[in-house]
């Protein structure tokens, strides 16, 4: 297939390219600075822009099938800062794919945008006093890209894994759609990357949210 990747330099959009080429699909990654994403594929096509300036790509979407959607801000707990990456980021991706005919969209979000009734009432603890409140603005933005990509006509996928760690691929992780996953504490970028290219077509998740953990 023809895949569109936007925050390809991001540790799960890095993932999902290699991953994406691996399996045999063409790529077009996003990248504000190509010399980070040091990859050269038959199957990859490289280009530079801003995921805020829909200009800067929105040609780019013309011939594409799927949209992976990797978008992340830098930093962590303690460097939340007020941004509008997640919502008009993906309402660029969305604008782009409705000019040019593209219909599916996975993207991901966090499950702890709500608080799961069935995780550990200490981890529950953390993630209502802790990350909620450390990660207030991102969180936000969450939130409203998660209005914006569920009001869309698109086939969207929202994909809400828990902790990150970069630790290897292992394609052995549990899936909750539409509802809380038990015990949802941690996943490598790898895995996730590799639910989103191996589910680009599964109808079984259009307009559905889904929980990813080990």
């Amino acid at each position: 297939m023809n895949i569109f990747i936007a925050g390809a330099n991001g540790g799960i959009g890095r993932q999902a390219v290699e991953q994406a080429l691996k399996a045999g699909h063409r790529v077009t990654a996003l990248v504000r600075n190509p010399a980070k994403l040091q990859l050269m594929h038959p199957n990859l096509k490289i280009i530079t822009g801003d995921i805020m300036l829909f200009e800067s790509f929105a040609d780019e979407m013309k011939g594409q099938q799927i949209v992976l959607s990797a978008l992340g801000v830098s930093g962590g707990l303690f460097s939340d800062k007020p941004t509008t990456l997640y919502s008009q980021g993906n309402a660029n991706l969305l604008k782009a794919m409705e000019q040019h005919g593209v219909k599916r969209i996975i993207c991901i979000s966090a499950s702890a945008l709500e608080i799961s009734p069935v995780i550990p009432w200490y981890v529950r603890l953390v993630a209502r006093y802790v990350i909620q409140k450390l990660l207030k603005h991102m969180y936000a933005d969450l939130r409203r890209m998660e209005i914006i990509i569920k009001e869309s006509s698109a086939d969207w996928t929202i994909i809400r894994p828990p902790q990150l760690n970069n630790k290897p691929l292992t394609g052995n992780y549990r899936t909750a759609v539409n509802r809380f996953l038990k015990n949802c504490l941690q996943v490598s970028r790898a895995d996730v990357s590799h639910y989103m290219v191996s589910n680009l077509i599964n109808k079984e998740i259009y307009q559905a949210t889904v929980e990813i953990a080990y």
